[in-house]
């Protein structure tokens, strides 16, 4: 028998035998137990290491708020660190280790920094890692990244899948207690649709841990019953494992569901944990409340533990950290666990109360305006140092100590969206902003009601109130007899003359650290919280708070309401990243979209490329074609000679409607649309609000009321999103509707001499598409192939006579095909983007690695294009006189000198004979490619005062590769610079 601190009773299935082991050793325990009771039972108090001093811990608590019983689960690809021992539920074969140690547990040699604590205070990073400042790199980084982070990964993929939902209902009510589950019967029986979600495996939450009754039977019986009859209701969902984890706008929740946490691996087809959307119509937050530590000399020694835990462990789980147990408290709670341990059996050493009106129990010792002074024991508690209402000090052994300075109502949700918490006296507690969160109500402790009563009473009260909100009319049942007790209680945060007393126990911020803060003037509840770090730890100050604040309070001679409390954001609980990824991983980490071609193009045997979200085909490898150079060589210059087609259906399209779209264009464009023909297409501009280039592309007017517009293909969201801004945000008044096309058409471009001729025989006769009938920057609605609708736009990214064609995207594939079938005869050829690119470098238009934030339209070469007879966005901001200077960066083309070296994109540019550092930098190149037109390496970039050094040869250099040769500085357009080819 293993289970040295089993006792009898509890709400485990002792029938069934669960195996599991911590650390290498085996153990046994029950289903129902987690992972901490289990180890309780079986006599292991020790079960982490704290994270700066690396002091030896057991749990404090015995539910989501533990900050000390951090393990890790599993093994291999499964395997999951900083996992709360008592939220873990066992299971047959569970692997569990401790973590933040080396070489073991028990013998720890990162526990020297506990000696060194005097030098490791709060704030001591700040002042420590400062000088020399050649020791950062070499010596502090590396120590400190190594002391870092608890817990330790698998490295290998997660093997598990995660998922997302969305959920509706009229009432969604968080934590199935007392509170809970009065308030979802009341709802249930109404008839509203009704979602019951409790972040334990076990509903009924305090009254599963408690030996009061309710009614004829226990409070567990009662909470049986009612979650029998919520079963029952085809209106309520019933979702234990399930922690919201957040408050968001119009009434949606966060909800993670842990579907598979309790099992070795997730049954086939069935996901890990679930993300869950829920948009409710009203909420009553019913989340109990979290009971607080005493501060004192070593109060984190392994079996010291919250008294509410230590009821739990016993009447729950049927386990005892030890078989002596003392209690210290103040207020009657301490007392409730006193009677409850002795009634199972568990010797209580003595209940120390700091009230010296403490109620007297004959069947132990109890010491009234008694307190804790400090604790004994290597890795576990084996003495308490007592100081008695005399003064006198007394040594009593004890196996374990729990310890109640009162109860917290859990006021997380209300505070995420700044709902800020209220004092409250009586309690000695903050208690929710009942405005906190619109369509929130709280009832139950979380509300400030203690007793399981006041629970019951005012969840039905809530359901109903807010279920009358939303016009359903809900009776309150009868309530059947409950305990009804009031607080009684003496605030009591820490014992006088306490230094090493430990407030937040996962991140060792101790009084001592508080004091310190307020010496050194960091008395901001918000400047405490972040030069300490208490609170900050993965149970979010849940048992920390109110300890710092109180003390501050004290230090700054104020009450703890004037002091104030941090407030909280999701998620309430940590959460896995898993989790908010869902199936969004690996290659469904985004949706992968493919061109309307990518069938033809893979028949072709093209290698592809990703371009944001979508596959394009980068070149079309032939036979006998060795290197990817020669098959884009051989794109261009069959493009540049006869024809080639290119599927540029990913360039944003948006369509801009309404009586207003051309006053629109001209806010969003820098140049000028109003006045833009019907069937003219123009190119466009578009500054972000400071004045700096955003996007380039087309606006073509297909008819008065009606502008097709093109984005870059890496800008199309950002713009339509932009557009959108502009539209709902600045000028609400236009009548100009959006909608994004990008996916709606297939658009190719089919560029080259002899592209008109391919597209008469595609293009149906009626539609003169000859250079008088249809002219550059032409654009309109025709059909195609005997009547199929179609966009025909005569504009050129290649400056070749080129023209862009689009159908509905259901046609896509087959227009590809039709296109390639009636140009044979004119040798077409298909092209990639890597052609795309070369050409595009060729004639000297500006792409993305272009408009890469920084530049303007002065710098593009594009400074006549900001209009000064009208206002747009970014216009007034572009006329700064920094974005202006003499000497800015203009756009031009670069030749090597010696046409045998390369022009890398990212070199930068040197006048000859200067030194080569930042104060001499010229400019930089931004795109490059070989030319196989020209015969050499050719780039596009930036460089002072550039339109005025054509001609000059500068030095390029590139330290990190070593490239260092001259370069002639030469116009941006390599290729028909006057333009007569497109115009053809």
């Amino acid at each position: 028998m293993t289970q040295v601190n089993r006792l009898q009773g509890g709400q485990i299935d002792r029938a069934s035998t669960l195996n599991f082991s911590f650390d290498g050793k085996s153990f046994q325990g029950h289903p129902g137990d987690t992972l901490a009771s289990a180890l309780l039972a079986n006599g292991v108090r020790l079960m982490g290491r704290s994270f700066k001093y690396h002091r030896p811990r057991g749990p404090l608590t015995a539910g989501s708020e533990e900050p000390n019983a951090m393990v890790e689960l599993r093994t291999g690809a499964r395997q999951e660190p900083n996992t709360r021992a008592t939220t873990a539920e066992l299971f047959d074969g569970l692997v569990a280790r401790s973590q933040n140690r080396w070489p073991s547990l028990s013998f720890d040699a990162m526990a020297i920094n506990d000696r060194l604590s005097p030098f490791l205070t709060a704030g001591f990073y700040y002042k420590t890692f400062m000088w020399p400042a050649a020791f950062w790199e070499k010596l502090y980084e590396p120590i400190i990244r190594r002391a870092a982070g608890l817990g330790s990964i698998s490295f290998e993929p997660d093997p598990d899948t995660y998922d997302k939902g969305f959920l509706h209902c009229d009432l969604l009510i968080i934590g199935a207690g007392p509170a809970g589950l009065s308030a979802a019967l009341t709802a249930g029986r109404a008839g509203a649709r009704v979602i019951l979600a409790e972040e334990d495996f076990a509903l009924g939450g305090r009254l599963t841990s408690e030996t009061f009754t309710i009614g004829q039977g226990s409070g567990a019986d009662w909470a049986a019953q009612a979650v029998g009859e919520l079963a029952s209701m085809d209106n309520v969902r019933v979702m234990p494992r399930t922690t919201i984890m957040g408050a968001f706008d119009h009434g949606i929740y966060g909800a993670v569901e842990r579907v598979s946490d309790h099992l070795a691996e997730p049954a086939p087809g069935k996901p890990r944990q679930i993300l869950w959307r829920i948009y409710s119509q009203r909420a009553v937050l019913c989340g109990g409340a979290t009971e607080r530590p005493i501060a004192f000399n070593n109060n984190d020694r392994p079996g010291i533990m919250l008294a509410g835990a230590m009821r739990t462990y016993a009447n729950r789980f049927a386990a005892t950290p030890a078989q002596c147990v003392a209690i210290f408290t103040n207020n009657d709670d301490g007392h409730r666990t006193a009677a409850d341990l002795h009634a199972k059996g568990v010797k209580i050493a003595a209940v120390l109360d700091v009230r010296f009106d403490a109620p007297i129990n004959h069947n132990y010792e109890v010491l009234s305006g008694a307190q804790v002074v400090d604790s004994k024991g290597r890795l576990g508690l084996s003495f308490i140092e007592a100081e008695l209402a005399d003064g006198s000090s007394r040594t009593i052994e004890a196996g374990a100590l729990a310890v109640s300075g009162g109860w917290n109502p859990n006021v997380h949700m209300t505070c995420h969206q700044r709902g800020r918490p209220v004092w409250n006296d009586a309690l000695a507690a903050f208690v929710p902003d009942l405005m906190g969160v619109p369509g929130l109500r709280v009832a139950g402790a979380a509300k400030g009601h203690m007793s399981t009563h006041g629970a019951l009473e005012t969840g039905a009260a809530e359901a109903v109130a807010a279920l009358a909100d939303i016009g359903i009319t809900a009776a309150r049942a009868d309530l059947p007899e409950a305990e009804d007790a009031p607080v009684n209680i003496t605030p009591y945060w820490t014992v006088p003359g306490a230094s090493r007393a430990w407030l937040d126990q996962q991140n060792d911020v101790t009084v001592k650290d508080v004091k310190l803060a307020h010496q050194e003037n960091f008395t901001s509840v918000e400047h405490l919280k972040r030069y300490t770090t208490l609170g900050m730890a993965t149970d979010q100050g849940k048992t920390s708070n109110m300890g710092g604040l109180a003390i501050m309070a004290e230090l700054a001679g104020k009450p703890i309401p004037e002091v104030g409390t941090t407030i909280f954001r999701p998620p309430y609980t940590p959460t896995a990243i898993g989790a908010f990824a869902g199936r969004s991983r690996d290659v469904d980490f985004r949706p992968t979209r493919k061109t309307p071609s990518h069938v033809w193009a893979e028949e072709q045997g093209a290698v592809f490329v990703e371009v944001g979200m979508w596959l394009r085909a980068q070149w079309f490898p032939r036979p006998g074609e060795t290197h990817w150079r020669e098959s884009v060589d051989r794109e261009v210059l069959q493009t540049r000679r006869s024809v080639g087609v290119c599927d540029v259906t990913t360039l944003g399209k948006v369509d801009v409607q309404g009586t207003d779209a051309a006053t629109f264009l001209n806010k969003i464009y820098c140049n000028a649309f109003a006045k833009l023909a019907v069937g003219k297409t123009r190119y466009g501009l578009m500054l972000r609000e400071d004045g700096i280039a955003m996007d380039d592309g087309t606006a073509g007017r297909l008819a008065e009321d009606h502008f097709v517009v093109t984005t870059t293909t890496a800008n199309a969201v950002p713009v339509y999103r932009h557009m959108e801004f502009v539209r709902q945000c600045l000028y609400p008044d236009l009548d100009v509707q959006l909608i994004s096309t990008t996916e709606a058409w297939a658009q190719y471009a089919v560029a080259g001499p002899n592209s008109r001729a391919l597209l008469k025989k595609i293009v149906d006769p009626e539609f003169d598409i000859s250079n008088e009938g249809f002219e550059f920057m032409a654009c309109a609605n025709i059909t195609v192939c005997g009547g199929l609708r179609a966009r025909l736009f005569r504009i050129s990214f290649s400056g070749e006579l080129a023209f862009e064609i689009a159908v509905p995207t259901r046609y896509g594939d087959a227009l590809m095909r039709k296109i390639m079938a009636a140009g044979a005869e004119f040798d077409v050829v298909p092209y990639g983007t890597e052609a795309l690119g070369v050409m595009r470098i060729e004639k000297g238009h500006a792409a993305g690695n272009e408009l890469n934030g920084t530049t303007t339209a002065l710098n593009l070469g594009m400074g006549r294009m900001v209009s000064k007879k009208k206002d747009s966005i970014g216009s007034t901001l572009s006329e700064r006189v920094g974005l202006n200077e003499e000497d800015a960066l203009k756009l031009v083309g670069f030749k090597p000198v010696d046409f045998t070296n390369t022009v890398p994109a990212g070199a930068h540019l040197m006048t000859k004979g200067d030194p080569v550092d930042a104060a001499h930098d010229q400019g930089y190149v931004t795109s490059a490619c070989y030319s196989p037109n020209l015969g050499c390496a050719i780039g596009i970039g930036f460089l002072k005062s550039g339109d005025t050094r054509i001609g000059e040869v500068i030095r390029l250099v590139s330290p990190l590769t070593g490239v260092d040769h001259d370069v002639e500085v030469v116009s941006a357009h390599f290729v028909d610079p006057e333009g007569e080819r497109l115009r053809a």
